[in-house]
């Protein structure tokens, strides 16, 4: 047996996929700073309809890099004017996009994921408005599943938030009452394990205090521009949560947009059967 086939046969045969994406539609919370997601469809069935009786449809998406379950790219955020590598902007900048550090330099990736669900090990079923997740918090979640972060690994954090996607934007959002997230500290934490990418279910990557909405982002500074790791937000984690997710393959795939500071990305969790 090849060993492509062997790979074919062991993802096939034991393994199921757990989604980590959010549904992209229209009404969905977005951040003031993006713009939203919209879809129309410039074709419709019986609009023409060929010799044969088929006929097809097709629609019009416009979408911010940065909406719905998205990859954030090394050129999403710079420090005093300099991005990842100590690069300048101006010198990443040229001719009207980004030819460094776009998303389009993600190698699409297939790693060990590990998932901490923070509220699961406070025995809470979702992290309160402006909650800061401190290293204490990952040290405990690690502790709960055996394991801990190793280099190129995803670590994948749970707050909870995700529940407000569908039925609460504005707490979702947490303009006034703050959102859950990582601090600097627990940013640090995971970048000195030298981890590949690391996601969440909040509108942003950070821990925000109430009131204070997306004023300051220093876990994307520590990430990004420090040490050059990806951010995922947005994700759906509610299905990981309620099947103890643990460690498992991650893959993840942003689409190939050329100087794109974030791009749209469907995350997936490949675990075994038994």
């Amino acid at each position: 047996m090849t060993s492509t086939q062997a790979l074919i046969d062991a993802v096939s045969g034991g393994t199921r996929v757990v989604d980590l994406a959010q549904p992209m539609h229209a009404q969905m919370p977005t951040s003031p700073n993006h713009p939203g997601f919209r879809l129309s469809y410039l074709r419709r069935h019986g609009d023409m309809v060929r010799p044969d009786g088929a006929s097809a449809a097709n629609e019009l998406i416009v979408t911010g890099g940065h909406v719905g379950t998205h990859t954030d790219a090394l050129a999403h955020v710079s420090y005093n004017g300099m991005l990842h590598g100590n690069v300048p902007i101006e010198e990443a900048f040229q001719g009207g996009r980004f030819v460094s550090h776009g998303i389009d330099q993600f190698t699409p990736l297939v790693t060990r994921g590990i998932f901490l669900d923070i509220p699961a090990t406070q025995g809470v079923e979702i992290l309160p408005a402006g909650y800061p997740i401190e290293v204490a918090d990952l040290e405990k979640a690690c502790a709960a599943i055996g394991t801990e972060p190793r280099e190129r690994d995803a670590v994948i954090i749970r707050t909870g938030w995700g529940r407000h996607f569908h039925d609460d934007h504005e707490a979702y959002l947490g303009q006034t009452h703050g959102v859950p997230g990582p601090t600097a500290d627990a940013a640090k934490w995971l970048a000195e394990r030298k981890i590949a990418v690391t996601g969440a279910d909040s509108t942003a990557y950070e821990h925000i205090s109430a009131g204070k909405g997306h004023s300051v982002l220093p876990a994307h500074n520590v990430l990004l521009v420090e040490h050059g790791i990806n951010i995922i937000e947005h994700m759906g984690l509610e299905k990981a949560s309620e099947e103890h997710l643990t460690e498992f393959m991650f893959v993840l795939a942003p689409l190939n947009i050329l100087g794109g500071t974030g791009s749209p990305t469907r995350p997936i969790a490949v675990v075994g059967t038994d």
